[in-house]
């Protein structure tokens, strides 16, 4: 189970940071829109080779509900990222993991006091490694509503995903209902923002996203493989455990912008990943 959480968040750290890239050089409605699209097509090819149409149930619900709300969240976490400072939006964005450790508190989990302590300790990392500010400009309480529906939102699709299947061809349909309920609402956002004058293709047109295709690709699948390998942990172990490490992503992705973009981690970064890592370390142990 630990080793399922840890990839899940080593492969969401990993899609974020390439969604970041791209969306510099294009409309970030498109990457979310075409990365899931090509996502859907490869589940698509795999939910027919496997059979998996066999496992369709009530619990497909929750991966309609997961689709749903995932691209209203990713819409309203760039929408934040494009107000206000980013060393405020992304820790607070990370706060999601509150929301299916709730759940499964509630559903009557009890982490013993090593575990509950390993939660706190990496929750705390996880904040600190957004790298947030002190000072500066005041923050919007636009751009807090913004981030808080983002954080509301993703923390739901960890709770929903989860539920959404029992077997792994089953797994295999609920991410493919997934994402084909992200491409229509995605598609549909696209569309209406285009209709109220908004870019859908980046300034090089269409040249620009066929050239960029491959790491769409990479970004739709490892955002894929991420939902994959954290409901198959959650599945197997408590759920407490895995979203906490699952949701150690903002360490990888800072940790990629440092190897990758030679951006420098600032102090608060390099402590949150440290107490991120020593979290991880006590919810192994416990």
């Amino acid at each position: 189970m630990l080793a399922l959480a840890l990839a899940t968040s080593l492969l969401w750290g990993l899609a974020d940071f390439g969604g970041g890239l791209l969306t510099r050089r294009m409309p970030a409605l498109t990457v979310v829109v075409v990365s899931q699209a090509l996502a859907m097509a490869v589940l698509g090819a795999i939910v027919v080779a496997t059979g998996a149409w066999s496992e369709a149930g009530p619990r497909l619900w929750f991966a309609v509900a997961a689709g749903a709300v995932g691209p209203v969240a990713m819409l309203c976490f760039y929408r934040a990222l494009a107000l206000g400072p980013m060393g405020v939006v992304s820790p607070l964005a990370s706060t999601a993991v509150a929301v299916p450790v709730g759940v499964a508190l509630l559903a009557g989990e009890r982490p013993g006091l090593v575990q509950y302590s390993g939660i706190l300790v990496a929750f705390v990392g996880i904040m600190l490694a957004g790298g947030p500010q002190r000072g500066g400009p005041s923050v919007q309480g636009r751009t807090m509503g913004y981030t808080l529906v983002a954080a509301l939102g993703f923390g739901a699709v960890l709770a929903l995903i989860a539920e959404a299947s029992e077997t792994t061809t089953g797994l295999f349909l609920a991410l493919f209902v997934q994402r084909v309920v992200n491409v229509v609402v995605g598609g549909g956002a696209l569309l209406a923002g285009a209709r109220r004058g908004g870019p859908v293709l980046p300034p090089g047109g269409r040249a620009v996203v066929t050239a960029a295709l491959p790491s769409l690709a990479f970004v739709g699948l490892a955002d894929v493989a991420a939902n994959a390998t954290y409901a198959l942990a959650a599945r197997i172990g408590p759920v407490t455990v895995a979203a906490v490490l699952a949701s150690l992503y903002p360490v990888v992705t800072a940790l990629a912008a440092r190897g990758v973009l030679r951006e420098r981690l600032r102090p608060v970064q390099t402590a949150g990943a440290g107490l991120a890592m020593a979290g991880t370390l006590l919810l192994a142990t416990g």
